[in-house]
């Protein structure tokens, strides 16, 4: 039941995720291409779901919502392998749910804030992916390794996603979350879910290469 709780909690925050800010992206027309009024907002978007979210179901699951950082929790030891495959199926599924809540509202073809290739490279997307996600997984690991941070991590997170954000929003939309750029493009369809494997896989490259990183960071200073 306990872990059941915990993968239910994962869902329900991913579904937010999704629903709240790949639907604000949708909404108020973020296309990447111009910094403008809707640009930040859609990165304040993701950052304060985040923050809501981490401050709601971080004491059940931890408040990944995001298999880049349960990956980097399982290499970091603080996840096991049953509870990272419980954790990943239940952000796709609240994923996918929360992609399938928006299109009564705005449809499939608003986009549903689903990524897309810088200029349709596939190498500079991933590329671009892998340091968004490292940065922001990275910054998680620092805050979340001292118990006194726990006050302010789910502000410290929230502020890190809003950060990586600001700057991919011009180059792919801003992935860093396999789960939250699946969803979207189930939907969508098209060159969204034909690329969306770049923004699963870069994802994951990122979140792992943090682990190790501060892994060896963290190892050398003790």
């Amino acid at each position: 039941m306990k872990s059941f709780k915990k993968y239910l909690a994962e869902c329900i925050g991913t579904f937010v995720l999704v629903f709240f800010a790949c639907g604000t992206a949708a909404v108020v027309g973020c296309s990447g291409s111009d910094p403008n009024a809707a640009y930040f907002m859609t990165a304040l978007a993701f950052g304060l779901v985040i923050v809501a979210m981490a401050y709601s179901i971080g004491n059940i699951s931890g408040c990944h919502i995001n298999p880049a950082v349960s990956i980097a929790m399982l290499i970091s030891g603080k996840l096991s392998v049953v509870d990272f495959i419980g954790y990943v199926a239940a952000q796709f599924v609240g994923a996918i749910a929360g992609a399938a809540a928006l299109i009564p509202f705005i449809g499939a073809d608003s986009g549903l804030g689903a990524n897309g290739l810088y200029q349709g490279d596939i190498l500079l997307s991933l590329i671009i992916e892998v340091i968004l996600t490292f940065v922001f997984v990275f910054a998680i690991l620092g805050v979340t390794s001292k118990v006194e941070n726990g006050a302010v991590a789910g502000l410290v997170i929230g502020l890190s996603l809003t950060l990586v954000h600001i700057l991919g929003i011009a180059f792919t939309g801003t992935s860093v979350n396999p789960a939250r750029s699946f969803g979207p493009a189930l939907f969508v369809g098209g060159d969204a879910l034909a690329n969306v494997w770049v923004f699963i896989v870069a994802p994951l490259v990122g979140g792992a290469l943090a682990a190790l990183v501060y892994k060896f960071l963290d190892a050398k200073k003790k």
